[in-house]
């Protein structure tokens, strides 16, 4: 048994496709900080300058040192030592502080900055159409709120810091080198050359072995969740020892490939430090030699030399990491940007819903007070407005459509759907049943044909107007965190209580909410799992109960009830769906059965339309289903 399970891209090393527009980008996000940034570019420049300052007076500090000893003078010799040491904790000091300031500014930037990404990336989703979602698995988006953002954190609040830092004391630290001594700075150059092409090699086997461990750890977390979502599955036919056997060889592999990215990554540091320790005792080495030779008089020069050798390697490794982390965290924007830049869903309607007192000479007056009455708005040339009563008359003349250019769902297709009519569609799996009801929605926009709702292209009508008068009970049901009253007050957020409790009692869910352990106020965690399917799909009835829409969606809405449920809602359903316009799909065909037309499709085509008793007599498709001489796939 293989995973069908892709690894994330964003575990990986991934390189950014355009860096510098992205850093523009996350730049301009961070703008609205410019004196924050300010604050941290001075204190984290102050943080080096004093780092590098600090070893530079350690010269005259041990200088006054050494003339000290021996010296038998009073105290007032030593004042001048006494101010030198001042001076040096001064620095470090300041340098501290210098350093904890920008940290806690960068950290306040870094996330404020996030805060607005992760808006404007939550406010794009809401606004991108249903097609973005359907190409796009939940588990990928939800890695761009997690891994890509957590990436780009750690690079904001420590890595771009840290970068600078280090590259102003690398620069500094080699200048005053320079400074002391050019002779001895030889040693470091060639020094630097080395580790330099160290941790290129090393990191470049690092970089392809931690890519390597990421795509196992997808394959071996994706093979976990599939084995534990089928458990029933590897049961019933004895797959255990198979699947031990298959998870063994992919975690194998893991250990494999994981020790071998964390070794590299673990040596790194290590054979840096163990070159550093030889370029320290290289100049140790020469520099007493050009002490001894009187080539240099004082002592105080070796030791700041030497601090400087030490803190030269350090700066380096950090730029080599923080530069491979900044280059994830691009990669990672990039894709937080590919998203933002999502071509949002186009609604160019301009035909609205208002809800309207009717006059007694049947004229309208438009009204913020609900009266029940809605009547669509629709705007007229020369400025002024008609207005349409609100009926559900659905017509859907000649349309074509495909989801993928070349690959037709829908052929020419034409029905219509009269106020108050019960419109049933049967067919097999793909026949495009639920594609009908989603462009009815407008989840899609038809290729060829018209689709009118009350005489008005669908179109011309704005497209949140156009859904408000539309409920859909799916065959996948999804309930939200939070009480069960709250879930089916999602069809009306103003809805009263006894509403509430009308449209559960609608859709016969009113007695098991009752012996919910708080009743109505029972809290609904993990998409309602502490309820059956069938309880879940009762509340789903009821909101779309509540919502009271002329059009009703049921799509498979009660393919997760058992019978005698079903029989028990089938009442409530049909007090529902009185006086509505109703499209139902289903595969029991029992519950089309009292359907004004049923409509079979097979390949994007009505093959036969008709009520449960003309199919009969037709004998044809929906007559084999019926009699279980054809079933549906």
């Amino acid at each position: 048994m293989k995973p069908a399970h892709r690894p994330a891209q964003a575990n990986g090393f991934r390189k950014p496709k355009n860096p510098v527009k992205t850093l523009a980008r996350i730049l301009g996000y961070m703008s609205d900080y410019k004196l924050l940034l300010l604050l941290v570019l001075f204190f984290a420049l102050a943080s080096s300058v004093a780092g590098v300052a600090g070893i530079y007076f350690l010269k005259p500090l041990i200088n006054g040192i050494t003339s000290l000893i021996g010296n038998t003078n009073d105290g007032a010799s030593l004042a001048p030592f006494i101010r030198m040491l001042a001076l040096v904790s001064g620095i470090y000091l300041f340098g501290a502080l210098s350093t904890y300031i920008y940290g806690r500014l960068m950290t306040v930037i870094s996330h404020k900055t996030l805060n607005s990404i992760r808006k404007d990336l939550f406010d794009k989703m809401q606004d991108l159409p249903i097609k973005f979602f359907d190409t796009h698995t939940h588990g990928e988006l939800m890695s761009r709120y997690t891994n890509d953002v957590d990436t780009l954190r750690m690079a904001m609040s420590m890595g771009i810091t840290q970068l600078f830092t280090s590259t102003v004391t690398v620069t500094g630290t080699f200048i005053m080198m320079l400074v002391l001594s050019p002779i001895l700075t030889v040693i470091v150059i060639a020094m630097l050359a080395l580790m330099l092409y160290i941790i290129k090699k090393i990191g470049t086997k690092s970089a392809q072995n931690f890519k390597r461990q990421q795509r196992a750890v997808g394959m071996a977390n994706g093979y976990i969740e599939e084995i534990i979502e089928g458990q029933k599955v590897v049961k019933v036919f004895n797959f255990e020892e198979n699947v031990k056997k298959e998870f063994e060889k992919l975690n194998e592999e893991l250990r494999i490939v994981s020790t071998r990215a964390n070794t590299y990554a673990n040596i790194i540091m290590p054979i840096m430090g163990n070159l550093s320790y030889l370029t320290y005792a290289f100049v140790a080495a020469l520099g007493a030699v050009l002490i001894i030779t009187g080539f240099y008089s004082d002592l105080g020069f070796v030791a700041s030399y030497l601090q400087y050798t030490r803190s030269f390697s350090q700066p380096i490794t950090q730029i080599s990491q923080q530069f491979n982390s900044i280059l994830a965290a691009l990669a990672g924007a990039e894709r937080l940007f590919e998203v933002i830049d999502e071509t949002p869903e186009i609604d160019d309607g301009d035909v609205t819903l208002v809800n309207v007192i009717e006059n007694p000479d049947g004229s309208f007056t438009e009204t913020d007070r609900y009266t029940g009455m809605w009547v669509w708005k629709v705007p007229q040339g020369d400025g002024s407005f008609a207005y349409t009563r609100l009926a559900g008359d659905v017509r859907i003349e000649g349309v074509t459509f495909s989801y993928e250019e070349g690959k037709t769902v829908l052929k020419n297709l034409t029905l219509y759907a009269k106020p108050g009519q019960k419109v049933a569609f049967v067919g097999s799996t793909g026949a495009g049943k639920t594609t009908i009801t989603n462009l009815i929605n407008r989840f899609y926009d038809i290729d060829e044909g018209k689709i009118t709702y009350d005489g008005i292209d669908i179109k011309k009508i704005k497209k949140s107007d156009l859904r408000r008068t539309l409920a859909m009970v799916l065959q996948d049901t999804h309930l939200f965190t939070g009480t069960v009253r709250e879930n089916i007050r999602y069809g009306k957020l103003d809805a009263t209580d006894e509403e509430v409790e009308h449209a559960a009692r609608l859709a016969n869910a009113h007695k098991f909410i009752k012996l919910l352990p708080q009743g109505y106020d029972t809290i609904l965690v993990g998409d309602g799992s502490n309820l059956s399917q069938g309880q879940r799909q009762l509340i789903a009835i009821a909101r779309a109960a509540i919502a009271n829409p002329p059009v009703l969606i049921l799509d498979e809405a009660t393919s997760s009830i058992d019978s005698r449920t079903e029989a028990l809602i089938q009442q409530g359903m049909d007090e529902l769906m009185k006086g509505r316009t109703v499209f139902v799909i289903a595969h029991r065909l029992s519950t089309v059965r009292n359907a004004d037309v049923i409509l079979v499709l097979e390949n994007g085509e009505i093959i036969e339309r008709g009520t449960h008793d003309d199919l009969i007599k037709l004998q044809g498709r929906y007559y084999k289903l019926y009699t279980g001489q054809f079933e549906l796939s």
